[in-house]
């Protein structure tokens, strides 16, 4: 009668245990999938949300008919608009308002300070024409500034793609995730990774949304990252081991070119050297001499 109780009550036992295990894994696998889907909602409404843009374009609206431009011109200026991290079709029309506007500035600064009086009609063409150019130089700038950051920011995206790799997430997941944790300190990067993980969940392949960013971008790192996850995922290679080994690369080259910078000082210090501080050292030390020299010639003459 002892055995049947003591058995009745460790059956019992074991399956109120197993109950409570299954409930409470269904808890918390519900509330990792509820996190997850706000993680993605929250990148989805920041990759799409409309920024500062579209406020802005409603003042410099008018001006941008101004300008004459044709469909290829208009592509052309997206293109390099998505590269400078500008993806909005408002800020098409606010670099073209840009372009009337910097110059009519230009010329008012030019009439209010009065530099036209030396040459009207040279100051005002100066004026138009650095103004027409000056959105152009700003948008490269940009580019080329946003460029070294995707650069800089490429090597901790990887270590944080392999971790998330290696702990059983997905190459998909991993970049969602990986673009959440670098939104702050590395936002050029995290805005591209968005954009991969947006185009994959839209129905593009992944090895087209890993190739668009390398078009995209247009930084040779970037492409040849695209490249080797095209290739991995083609072969059945393991990604965890190919993100490590091109992060550990990529920091072994921007070592190199750092080593190769400092190697180029000293022949990049010969300029100031000659032209600004020999001559100072040489007003020094030969000054009083060439002072008492011409006293003396001076007296001798006399």
């Amino acid at each position: 009668m002892q055995l049947a109780i003591f058995a009745f009550l460790a059956a019992f036992l074991l399956m109120s245990s197993l109950g409570l295990l299954i409930f409470y894994r269904q808890t918390t696998l519900r509330r990792l999938s509820q996190v997850v889907s706000r993680a993605d909602d929250a990148s989805l409404l920041r990759s799409i949300a409309p920024g500062p843009g579209s406020r802005l374009e409603q003042l410099v609206k008018p001006f941008q008919k101004l300008v004459p431009r044709n469909p290829a011109d208009v592509s052309t200026v997206q293109k390099r608009l998505a590269r400078a991290g500008y993806r909005e079709q408002s800020y098409i029309n606010i670099f073209y308002s840009s372009k009337v506007l910097v110059p009519g500035a230009l010329c008012l600064i030019a009439t209010i300070t009065r530099i036209y009086a030396y040459s009207p009609l040279f100051m005002y063409a100066l004026a138009a024409g650095l103004g027409y150019l000056a959105p152009d130089f700003w948008l490269n700038n940009r580019i080329s500034a946003r460029k070294m950051e995707l650069a800089l920011g490429l090597p901790e995206a990887l270590d944080l793609m392999v971790v998330c790799v290696e702990a059983g997430l997905s190459i998909d997941k991993a970049t969602m995730r990986t673009a959440e944790e670098l939104r702050i300190s590395q936002p050029a990067i995290a805005d591209e990774l968005s954009l991969v993980y947006l185009e994959q969940r839209a129905g593009r392949p992944r090895a087209e949304a890993w190739k668009h960013l390398g078009e995209r971008t247009d930084v040779d790192t970037v492409r040849s990252l695209a490249s080797i996850l095209i290739q991995a995922d083609k072969f059945g290679t393991s990604i965890g081991k190919t993100l490590r080994g091109y992060s550990e690369t990529l920091r072994t080259r921007r070592r190199q070119d750092a080593e190769e910078k400092a190697a180029k000082t000293t022949v990049k210090l010969t300029f100031p050297l000659v032209l600004f501080i020999f001559p100072s050292l040489f007003v020094v030390t030969l000054g009083p001499s060439m002072i008492v020299m011409l006293e003396g010639f001076e007296k001798y003459l006399s």
